[in-house]
């Protein structure tokens, strides 16, 4: 009977548990899977392989070669319009714009532009605003509608051109690893429901009418599954330029293949750099907005997508349930090697089906499965371990965590409180970071041994400057860091010692650069921004952690690098940092300012100092600094 009992309880709580996981998953919440998902995901991807996708798509890119020769960005209202009649006279099914025609520009122009639109079939972008986080949103609808992502506005094209067109919201939903896994095919706002970028675009080269249902969409009698907020979800056929891809300097020098156009589906976006929405994917770090929009339309027209919606989401829940009874079952069953080897093989064929329904086109949440089985098998394990004289073992096994840690100026903290940030925690912080201007360009004329000298040496005194002024790095971004202050606890001086850094930093940067050989330091430019205020600080990851911070501060300090750029300075400090930092100047140096700007991604404005080094004569940004 002992025994009975001893095997039932852990499959009846493991059953719950199992359940009460897929639940609050669900519901919104242990946000931490998705961050999961979207790894395991990008993995499967990766071990799928590159596809080549159906050639229904071409992308015609605005990339660097089209800003070089017309010397700036956005594009002249004129040029689109060349662009885009040079298409039309090619007979493609329908021009997509994934550009936000939203500003006025010299009248001839958007004219010009205008009159063009009207000669074929157009799908415009629109753009949807959400509120801040801080804000709180009521319902607007109620029924299979109000799962839909609500905004507060759309951002439209301007009349004189949406006259002449479709128009359709071109945001993605991004995961938490910044991967866009999800296209929303419909938006909402208190009054009214507006159809995605790629679901106009494919609704008007299949010329099929739409139909949504409660739970999926219909493109004539094609049913479209589509996850339970009506999001499509991608999966990625390759790195970029996959789908086919041509430059729009092709119609300026009269070279564009008429082939390439004809009787497809043509998307006109912006891959410059600096230009354009960037985003990492499976097989690329830095892949264009206008190709993860490409992609999604290529899923609605071929039918080649990824399905994952309700009957898959019953297949999870029947998982999240099963898997881990089925594993403390077999470990029930035979409490020895051969016990841990059949729930090994249980486990193994698992994650083999997983793949495989994968590669497949069935996307089975593998993070929710993990959640639900490791837990209770690992703790039925550790009883097991325990109750077997192994107890001296298994803590010896969890002693090692610690090393898995990769932030060392924690290191002594953690040792007190190895539970330290396993929760999150919410505090004020200072964050600062530096990026390197014209690397990109450096890179294609520059030895890859050379290179990697030159990024070393950028590295190591960017890390000499963090430590001297008790800044912890929590990544380098590849030619760039970021630098919080405020850990592993939060102090009155975090501000001030912030600033000091960024300082540093920038005087520092610039002898190092004027050190190079002239050839490499005068393509080359920096830009530093730095923020005070809250942040969420965490640690991820599993066998191998590191600390992380997020949140709006976050997003402002990496924004401000790019204030800094458009304003000739290398160094942009919020108002907020300074009065953190009781800041009053010195004679070595000056500020600008204040500047109230709105910086990108953010709907508030944010006041911001430039500072000027005056110990030397002369700081002016160069054009390198203009480039990433």
């Amino acid at each position: 009977m002992t025994r009975r009992v001893q095997t039932v309880v852990p499959l009846v709580l493991t059953a719950l548990w199992g359940a009460g996981i897929y639940a609050a998953h669900a519901n919104g919440h242990l946000r931490f899977l998705d961050r999961l998902e979207a790894t395991l995901t990008d993995w499967r991807t990766q071990v799928r392989g590159v596809q080549a996708p159906p050639d229904l798509v071409t992308i015609v890119a605005i990339d660097d070669t089209v800003v070089k020769r017309g010397g700036s960005y956005p594009l002249p209202r004129a040029d689109l319009a060349r662009i885009v009649d040079t298409i039309v006279q090619f007979k493609p099914k329908v021009v997509a714009i994934d550009l936000l025609l939203v500003d006025r520009s010299a009248a001839i122009g958007d004219a010009t532009l205008a009159n063009t639109l009207s000669t074929g079939p157009m799908v415009l972008a629109a753009a949807a605003i959400f509120p801040s986080a801080s804000e709180t949103v009521t319902p607007s609808s109620e029924g299979p509608l109000a799962v839909l992502p609500q905004a507060e506005r759309f951002l439209l094209p301007l009349p004189a051109f949406a006259d002449h067109a479709e128009v359709g919201v071109v945001n993605v939903a991004t995961g938490q690893s910044g991967s866009p896994l999800a296209v929303p095919m419909l938006f909402r706002t208190h009054d009214k429901v507006e159809l995605s970028f790629p679901l106009r675009v494919a609704t008007r080269a299949l010329d099929k009418p739409l139909t949504i249902a409660p739970d999926h969409l219909m493109l004539g009698d094609r049913a479209v599954p589509t996850d339970s907020n009506f999001a499509l979800p991608i999966t990625y056929y390759g790195p970029r330029r996959t789908i086919r891809t041509v430059s729009a300097q092709s119609i300026f020098d009269g070279t564009l293949n008429r082939a390439a156009i004809e009787n497809r589906i043509v998307v006109i976006g912006a891959s410059v750099a600096g230009g354009g929405d960037f985003y990492p994917t499976p097989f690329d770090s830095l892949m264009p907005g206008v190709e993860v929009i490409s992609t999604a339309i290529t899923h609605l027209v071929a039918g080649d997508g990824i399905t994952r919606d309700h009957k898959v989401h019953i297949a999870d829940a029947l998982t999240a349930i099963l898997l881990p009874v089925l594993l403390v079952g077999l470990l029930a069953w035979q409490r020895s090697a051969l016990g841990i080897v059949a729930a090994a093989v249980v486990m193994i064929a698992w994650a083999g089906l997983n793949l495989f329904a994968f590669t497949h086109g069935l996307w089975l949440n593998a993070a929710t499965a993990l959640a639900a089985t490791v837990p209770p098998v690992a703790v039925f394990a550790g009883v097991q371990l325990w109750a077997g004289g192994r107890k001296a073992q298994y803590l010896t096994a969890k002693t090692r965590s610690l090393a898995q840690f990769q932030a060392p100026a924690v290191r002594e903290w953690l040792a007190r409180d190895p539970d330290f940030l396993a929760k999150p925690v919410r505090q004020d912080a200072a964050v600062v970071f530096i990026d390197l201007s014209g690397f990109t360009g450096l890179s294609e004329r520059t030895d890859p041994d050379d290179l990697q000298d030159i990024l070393k040496a950028f590295h190591v005194l960017i890390d000499k400057t963090a430590v001297d002024c008790g800044g912890v790095i929590i990544s380098f971004l590849g030619d760039g860091a970021m630098i919080l202050f405020g850990l592993p606890e939060a102090t009155p001086d975090d501000a001030a010692r912030a600033l000091k850094c960024a300082i540093d930093l920038h005087r520092s940067v610039e002898r190092w650069m004027a050190s190079l050989p002239s050839a490499i330091g005068r393509r080359l430019g920096f830009k530093i921004g730095a923020h005070f205020g809250p942040i969420v600080a965490s640690r991820l990851g599993e066998s191998h952690q590191h600390i992380t911070a997020n949140g709006d501060t976050v997003n402002v300090a990496n924004r401000l690098m790019e204030v800094a750029a458009q304003n000739g300075a290398r160094l942009a400090l919020s108002d907020t940092l300074l009065d953190a930092a009781d800041y009053l100047g010195d004679a070595h140096s000056s500020l600008r300012g204040p500047l109230r700007t709105q910086v990108r991604g953010r709907s508030g404005t944010v006041a911001v100092w430039f500072w000027r080094d005056e110990s030397k004569p002369g700081e002016t940004a160069t054009g390198a600094e203009m480039i990433d």
